[in-house]
């Protein structure tokens, strides 16, 4: 089974990567824009790697000939940085995933597994879980929402038109995991808190609302949905998240903090403020984005793949602070370690279980 990647050197491709590996019958073609380094080790090294930008017209070409003869595809290609710049995330977002659509239309490809997420829902409730009938219509404010809702319109149109093609989309919580630590704190963090508090593990201060509500899943038990998905035969939307549901006190509880009420529309204004200062990297709706984002019911995922994860959501967020507070990372460029990790080999330690 021959299997092609995009954005195979990031936070789940890596995750996939290791779990792929370990399948005997699976040649793994790895596309990034920026392939691992020849000395990255493992995963990379049982990968043949291609450096392609999908959101360059040129490549398309390229592309539709690297996808030839390949039974799957794996499109997790996604930037959300630099978050200033609009117009090249949705380069990269909106038009290299037509470009690769045309490619694998023109490669005969014959299976798609699409790395949505749950923050491509519309508004909804946080008292409940909603199924994947929920409408993927995004949340106001929140441009990676906006993308991701864009997408799924685009697949929509894709299901219509070629309904050969067995269509997977993956609605995935936020995704952690240790060695995502120096990436997460480049990408969300900044030089917004203390390095102190990020060395310690620890946040002192966790905001409490009652729409601040979020899910996750461990990188590792996400990469086996995808596994199990491409192994089967199901198609369609699978929601993708652990237990339990995290709030402001079960992060407290679990980071060695407190619990500290706040209402949304001060935190949306400070993390604008923090944004346009240049201190926070992620746009100011992300906020938006997590106070509106639904609560997600993943029996389908149980029911149909025979999904089940091995961490929970506490587990998670254990497993990420722990890399954040060494600057943990992997031997790709995406997932760079911090220099003080990489001196001391602290992004070598393998994650729980």
């Amino acid at each position: 089974m021959r299997i092609a990647i995009t954005g195979a050197t990031g936070n789940v491709g890596t995750a996939l990567l290791r779990r792929l590996t370990d399948e005997p019958d699976i040649e793994l073609i790895g596309i990034a824009r920026r392939p691992p380094p020849p000395d990255a080790g493992h995963p990379y090294d049982r990968v043949r790697w291609h450096a392609l930008d999908l959101g360059e017209p040129d490549n398309v070409p390229r592309l539709t000939e690297v996808l030839r003869g390949v039974d799957a595809v794996v499109h997790l290609a996604w930037q959300i940085q630099p978050s200033h710049r609009r117009a090249l995330l949705r380069r990269t977002n909106l038009t290299g995933t037509r470009h690769l659509l045309h490619a694998i239309d023109e490669a005969g490809v014959t299976t798609m597994a699409y790395a949505s997420s749950i923050g491509a829902y519309a508004r909804g409730p946080k008292d409940r879980r909603v199924s994947e009938s929920w409408p993927a219509t995004g949340v106001g404010g929140s441009g990676y929402s906006t993308d991701k809702a864009a997408v799924e319109a685009l697949l929509d149109g894709v299901e219509h038109d070629h309904p050969e093609l067995r269509l997977i989309r993956m609605r995935q919580a936020l995704v952690f995991q240790r060695d995502a630590g120096a990436q997460i704190r480049r990408y969300f963090i900044g030089r917004v808190l203390p390095v102190s508090w990020l060395r310690s593990g620890r946040l002192p201060v966790v905001p409490r609302n009652k729409r601040l509500r979020a899910q996750v899943v461990h990188a590792e038990d996400l990469a086996e949905a995808y596994r199990l998905a491409l192994r089967g035969d199901a198609s369609g939307a699978f929601n993708i998240a652990a237990e339990p549901v995290l709030d402001g006190p079960v992060l407290a509880e679990n980071l060695g903090g407190r619990a500290i009420p706040m209402p949304i529309f001060l935190l949306r204004m400070l993390a604008k403020a923090a944004w346009r200062l240049r201190l926070l990297p992620t746009e100011p709706g992300w906020i938006d984005l997590t106070a509106g984002v639904p609560l997600v019911d993943s029996s389908r995922a149980q029911q149909e793949l025979g999904w089940r994860p091995r961490h929970d959501a506490r587990e998670a967020v254990r497993d990420l602070f722990g890399g954040i507070a060494v600057g943990a990372g992997t031997g790709s460029t995406a997932l760079r370690p911090e220099p003080r990790a990489r001196a001391q080999g602290l992004n070598r330690r393998p994650s729980p279980g």
